[in-house]
């Protein structure tokens, strides 16, 4: 399977070169110094028990239309970086080419063949103008949920912290030919690669802590195991967590686990620093829209107030705003 990874970042690393080492014709889309580690020494996988894989075959090209039809394209950027891509991002496509969203958040194509009065709606917080759908068809889109946790060492090496799983998705819920044969790769590349009737569902269990925990820890800088710890900041979250489960069941979704048990999870991770936490020490632009704003727009489309959201989304946003102005970064360091 001819397949392209646009994000050669940690998650994109470890996928391009696990499927390479299986046999799959991997490309990745990449600039910088990651473009020239990757040809000239493949990519490495540090793994969970320290040991190491080297893809030694894969490729790597800025310009997609070098890369040329695919089989599959896998988007494991962040939401925000997604339009940026467009309209190069089709020089990837053929008739039959599959674009699997592993990206977090809602996704833009959440209404998509999604059965009730919503059906063809448009998330405006995600794909500002529909832009993206013009340019992505929303019939060569399966859904994907990332649980695996990577980090990008170096231009060319990441390093496994934990996980495999990767839950994938038609928007209908059907088994599908192509997916089956994805899944199949995947596997075949020693992921989990469970195909899920309910991927909104599956989407769901993820987002319901990542729009919760995300943008408290970027605005108090702690950790998951401190927020869940801490009774002021916990019940914070479950406060947050408790708006999202009212307007996500006016959808449809069904939450197989419990709020107290989503937040048990959260804690056991332990002392991690969530993604928008890692972006705000980084001085990178924050995931905010695809993870609290998408919710608080969902909160507007079913007529569900979503206030401890509301003030969530606004103090993160206005924190986010003022990093992007200043150019800077914010880390707590050890006092002199």
């Amino acid at each position: 399977m001819k397949i392209a990874i646009v994000g050669a970042g940690a998650i994109g690393g470890y996928l391009g070169a696990k499927l390479s080492l299986a046999g799959e014709d991997v490309t990745f889309i990449a600039r910088n110094k990651n473009l020239a580690a990757i040809n000239a020494n493949g990519f490495k996988l540090i793994t969970e028990d320290g040991s190491e894989q080297h893809a030694a075959t894969v490729r790597a090209v800025q310009a997609m239309a070098d890369a040329g039809p695919q089989d599959a394209v896998l988007l494991t950027v962040k939401a925000h970086q997604l339009k940026d891509l467009l309209p190069e991002l089709r020089a990837l496509f053929g008739p039959e080419t599959m674009v699997v969203t592993m990206i977090n958040g809602l996704p833009w194509w959440y209404f998509h063949k999604l059965a009730g009065p919503y059906e063809g709606r448009q998330l405006e917080s995600v794909d500002p103008g529909g832009v993206i759908a013009q340019h992505i068809e929303p019939e060569r889109v399966i859904g994907s949920v990332v649980y695996p946790a990577a980090e990008l060492v170096a231009p060319g090496v990441v390093k496994v912290i934990e996980g495999n799983r990767f839950t994938l998705g038609e928007p209908d819920g059907s088994r599908s030919p192509r997916i089956e044969a994805l899944s199949q790769a995947m596997m075949k590349a020693g992921f989990k690669a469970p195909v899920s009737k309910d991927i909104r569902g599956e989407i769901w269990v993820k987002l319901w802590g990542n729009l919760s925990f995300n943008p408290i820890s970027a605005l108090t800088h702690a950790t998951l195991q401190d927020i869940c710890r801490d009774a002021g900041t916990r019940e914070l979250a479950a406060n947050m967590m408790r708006e999202a489960q009212t307007l996500g069941e006016k959808l449809g979704v069904e939450f197989k686990i419990s709020l107290d048990k989503r937040i048990a999870g959260a804690e056991a991770v332990g002392a991690h620093k969530t993604s928008m936490l890692q972006d705000v020490e980084a001085g990178r632009a924050l995931e905010l829209e695809a993870l609290v704003g998408s919710v608080r727009e969902l909160g507007r489309i079913t007529g569900t107030a979503t206030p401890t959201i509301d003030a969530v989304y606004a103090l993160a946003r206005l924190l986010g705003k003022t990093l992007v102005e200043a150019k800077g970064r914010l880390a707590v360091q050890p006092a002199a």
